[in-house]
């Protein structure tokens, strides 16, 4: 409220608020600059093999990115190695990826990140049904299966061969996995197959049902654990698989890393709230291995975990995506990012309008002061006197906000006390050296 009233309060409103306005622009000019652009419609992830279960879930991630307008592409590779290098191709590479966990030390570039674990994905150790093996030392002189180039089967399997010494006769190692390795099991052709997947794998199901081949459970899992960190122990129930035909027989303790979501450092924000979105719906229930709400989990990571992703996890979706659709709560998180400048530069700027009204004064209170003048502009008290009247009538047309009442009031004051002074360095006291106050 001003204390004028009418067209001069607008007025002075606009005179106020005009230069503000021009500099609440300017703020908005610079700060889109440095706005994060909106997130992109289309995004390619990297999975494994179509035979396996990260092909599956990327398909589910997919169905329910395309909920919100995202077209999710899936992208079949041969597994967590050729991720990495997708993720870190400057050109024609995946925004996010699925990672086996412990594949991480392949990564030659600190520009990734992890979105959380999903869930655990055993390594599968079977051999043919009638040879003498109890353990992976036992497999010396057979044929294995060890997994594709650039797959985590490969890489895990082969650090598992490697500490029992079984690598020195390369020949005897099949860069095989999925179906083909299981075929070549079935039919003879490899004595052995490692595969690092769900227990939901068409794979895996078949080689349990078959009476060719037979699961094997992990001898000195605590060493294996203690050596690779990455991995952990978990025990399959017996006729957990299936009751009637009692599949697997016995309780099966297996070597467990987790499957992991990795993106660029640049992706995204938005689509990382959607990502994991995504991933509590699909992993959140648990499963054979998991715990109802264990996964996705901050723990058995190989990259540093995002800070929009600790967020999530720590606080859940930001409040507008939880109750607005996802490029509605995008456009107005943006749109805050932009009103900033007003909320911070406004205040400011006002303040700063509203006092120059009154402090411009004072550079004129300081043309009339004798101790300030002396005798160097030759005025004297009496033409001082005039000059002050006119300044206070020209204060007296000032008009500002109610709340800035007492800058007004102390200059008027101020006046005051230089009138005085005045009167007694012209030596009257009488009401001739005075104008009459309003």
């Amino acid at each position: 409220m001003f204390r004028k009233g009418g067209d001069r309060a607008l007025k002075d409103y606009l005179r106020i608020f005009g230069p503000a306005a021009f500099f609440t622009v300017l703020g908005f000019i610079v700060a889109y600059q440095f706005v994060q652009p909106a997130p992109p419609r289309q995004v390619v992830i990297a999975t494994g093999m179509k035979e396996g279960a990260y092909y599956a879930y990327g398909k589910r991630y997919s169905e329910i990115l395309a909920k919100d307008g995202i077209t999710l592409e899936v992208l079949s590779t041969a597994g967590s190695a050729e991720n990495i290098k997708l993720l870190e191709a400057e050109t024609g590479g995946v925004d996010v990826a699925f990672l086996q966990g412990g594949t991480g030390t392949l990564a030659t570039s600190d520009d990734l990140v992890s979105l959380g674990s999903l869930y655990l994905e055993p390594l599968w150790f079977f051999c043919r049904a009638h040879l003498s093996v109890n353990q992976i030392s036992d497999l010396k002189g057979k044929r294995i299966a060890v997994g594709r180039k650039g797959s985590g089967t490969r890489m895990l399997s082969m650090q598992l061969l490697e500490v029992n010494g079984l690598t020195s006769a390369p020949n005897l190692l099949v860069s095989e996995g999925g179906n083909k390795a299981a075929k070549m099991l079935l039919e003879g052709r490899v004595d052995a197959a490692f595969f690092v997947t769900s227990h939901r794998s068409s794979v895996v199901k078949m080689l349990l049902e078959s009476e060719k081949v037979r699961l094997m459970s992990f001898d000195r899992v605590e060493a294996y654990t203690t050596r690779y960190r990455f991995l952990t122990e978990v025990r399959l129930p017996e006729g957990v698989i299936d009751f009637e035909k009692n599949i697997p027989s016995r309780d099966i303790i297996l070597l467990a890393p987790a499957a992991q979501l990795v993106a660029r450092e640049d992706f995204h924000p938005a689509l990382i709230d959607l990502l994991l979105q995504a991933a509590k719906e699909i992993h959140g229930a648990g499963g054979l291995f998991e715990e109802p709400d264990e996964f996705p989990s901050t723990k058995y990571l190989d990259f540093l975990l995002d800070k929009d992703a600790r967020r999530f996890y720590e606080s859940g979706p930001p409040f507008l995506r939880r109750h607005l659709p996802f490029w509605a709560a995008t456009l107005v998180d943006r749109l805050v990012v932009l009103l900033l400048p007003f909320f911070k530069l406004m205040p400011l700027v006002y303040r700063w309008r509203v006092r120059s009204r009154i402090y411009r004064w004072y550079s004129e209170l300081e043309g009339v002061d004798p101790r300030i003048q002396q005798d160097d502009s030759g005025g004297s008290p009496k033409e001082y006197l005039a000059e002050l009247d006119r300044i206070e009538d020209q204060v007296t047309k000032v008009s500002i906000p109610l709340s800035y009442s007492k800058e007004l009031y102390d200059l008027r004051l101020h006046i005051e006390m230089l009138r005085n002074e005045l009167r007694k360095a012209n030596g009257s006291n009488t009401l001739l050296d005075q104008k009459e106050k309003p």
